[in-house]
């Protein structure tokens, strides 16, 4: 599949020459084992010199992920929800934490508590709720947990959410979800990452948020691995700087 990066490869231009400074940074969702697919998203992070900063599902985490992830400068662990279970009513969209719910906030604590047990040091206390959907409500009882961020998906309103508390998002998601999975079109997410990208140079955006790339190892096919190669190869070398959110963040 031929490709034409060019429109992205003009916009990243007007930021260099505009002396505006880009970080991209990359989450992958639903970790739970160490698995061929995983190795091959570890293999593509050493490749583009990028950390990958792997959301894991606390409850569902096994000791496989952890020999890995802690053996992996590249691997950055960070918190999924609890069990990745879908409670939104049947006519809303799928969340675990977009609803009122009597158990979330001891969920998001035991999460938390949960992971540390399993990855020490090694995790970085980022609260990514499933679905990327999370009651507002449940947003201040995070940073006393112990979290010092929490991401969805889009741009953020405000750097600061919630006394304490960071939002960093991502922005960019290859999987065609609508449709069951697959790429999705190409064209289409060129355009979208243009418009994101003058929408900040813009200032209807924030400029200064971390550009987010969003993938989730266990439902790619080779098209959505080749295009995450490709897209994430174009931003750094065109001038994107790669991100760390251990170096980011409290």
């Amino acid at each position: 599949m031929r490709i034409d990066w060019s429109l992205l490869k003009s916009e990243l231009s007007i930021w260099r020459s505009e002396g505006r400074s880009l970080s991209v940074w990359w989450r992958d969702d639903d970790a739970v084992e160490n698995t061929p697919a995983f190795q091959k998203l570890l293999s593509l992070s050493r490749e583009l010199t990028l950390p990958v900063h792997i959301a894991v599902i606390p409850k569902a985490a096994q000791q496989s992920l952890v020999d890995v992830c802690t053996e992996n400068s590249f691997a950055i662990p960070i918190v999924h929800g609890w069990a990745h279970k879908n409670h939104a009513p049947k006519t809303q969209k799928k969340a675990e934490f977009g609803h009122p719910r009597i158990d979330a906030v001891a969920e998001t604590s035991q999460a938390l508590d949960h992971l540390r047990h399993l990855f020490g040091e090694a995790l970085l206390p980022i609260f990514v709720p499933p679905w990327n959907r999370i009651d507002a409500n449940i947003i201040p009882h995070l940073a006393p947990q112990g979290y010092t961020a929490i991401s969805t998906y889009g741009p953020r309103k405000a750097r600061i959410v919630a006394p304490d508390l960071v939002q960093i998002n991502t922005h960019i998601d290859p999987v065609l979800w609508r449709s069951g999975g697959g790429l999705v079109p190409p064209e289409t997410q060129i355009s979208a990452l243009v418009q994101n990208l003058v929408d900040r140079r813009e200032g209807r955006t924030s400029p200064t948020e971390p550009l987010g790339f969003l993938t989730h190892h266990l439902v790619h096919d080779n098209a959505i691995w080749d295009f995450t190669r490709t897209c994430l190869t174009v931003l750094i070398e065109e001038g994107a700087i790669p991100c760390d959110l251990r170096n980011e963040l409290p």
